[in-house]
């Protein structure tokens, strides 16, 4: 007598589905994994800020990640234009002004309201560029969002107007970011980040110097800051790349679109800010602009294989 069927066995098709479901799983995770990373890092960072200021930690964290990305990628096998070497200049000086203003913002505004202003700026780039009457809708949920933020009196005035100012200030140089990236995307990957980190590093570094002095030497410091390079800086770049060869651009902009909300859970338990009411949708205004833009944007032109 034949031995009947086992019941739990999966059929072939169900086990092809599950080998499909992983590498669709795997982008996911790797930004979702990038975006706590990175979450963490600035978290973490903020323990510096009464030994060497917003500005020595910010140059810690720039300096050591060139230095890493440098070693890494050694950018200097890959030739290089004078017209591409002016283009990575601005690239880098912008990324460097960037890093310097978002961590300005955070020595008196919550991680969370600054990472949603930051937002503003390529939310701003990417509808820029467009002509549909939907967008529309995303304009005035990001409008509502950063009007609630700002420090114009009532429930919102408890938000510090400088702050707000350098995360206003660092949503601008997020959007001239992504100009100028686009001029260097023809570079190769590596030696992009690498030499426009290392111009980021040289315009940092002396507001860092000037802040902090030699206790940026300290060996319990750099050990620190290290660690905040690696988490915040190395390891979400990397896990990014991982992700873009997989995702389309609108799934990786709804994705990315999740860190405030994940900046804000990682300060609320390593900080232990916390967001009012009118603040927490104040940033969930732009959350939902910044994923409802992503959603709708046109698709790309898929390049032939």
């Amino acid at each position: 007598m034949e031995s009947p069927m086992p019941t739990n066995v999966p059929s072939p098709a169900a086990r092809a589905g599950r080998r499909g479901l992983v590498p669709a799983l795997l982008p996911l995770g790797a930004m979702l994994g990038s975006i706590t990373a990175l979450g963490l890092g600035t978290s973490f960072a903020k323990h510096l800020f009464p030994l060497i200021g917003a500005q020595g930690t910010t140059a810690l964290r720039v300096a050591l990640s060139a230095l890493f990305l440098q070693a890494v990628w050694r950018p200097w096998r890959f030739p290089l234009s004078r017209r591409d070497a002016g283009a990575v200049l601005l690239y880098g000086a912008v990324l460097g002004t960037m890093n310097l203003l978002f961590y300005l913002s955070l020595r008196t505004i919550p991680l969370g309201i600054a990472i949603a202003i930051e937002f503003t700026g390529p939310l701003t780039v990417a509808l820029a560029f467009s002509r549909r009457r939907l967008d529309l809708v995303w304009v005035v949920l990001a409008g509502l969002g950063l009007a609630l933020l700002l420090p114009l009196g009532g429930a919102a005035s408890r938000l510090d107007p400088d702050g707000v100012a350098c995360a206003l200030g660092a949503a601008l140089c997020w959007a001239l970011y992504i100009v100028f990236g686009k001029r260097v995307a023809h570079l190769h990957g590596g030696q992009a980040v690498a030499l426009g980190m290392s111009v980021a590093a040289l315009v940092v570094v002396p507001f860092g110097v000037a802040e902090a002095g030699l206790t940026l030497l300290d060996p319990a410091i750099l050990a620190y800051g290290l660690g905040i390079a690696l988490l915040s800086s190395a390891l979400p770049y990397s896990l990014e790349m991982v992700a873009l060869k997989r995702l389309t651009p609108q799934s990786f902009g709804v994705v990315l679109s999740l860190e405030p909300a994940v900046g804000a859970l990682a300060a609320f338990a390593i900080l232990g800010e916390h967001l009012t009411p009118l603040e927490a949708l104040a940033a969930g205004a732009i959350v939902v602009a910044s994923v409802g833009s992503a959603l709708t944007a046109a698709p790309a032109a898929v390049p032939p294989p």
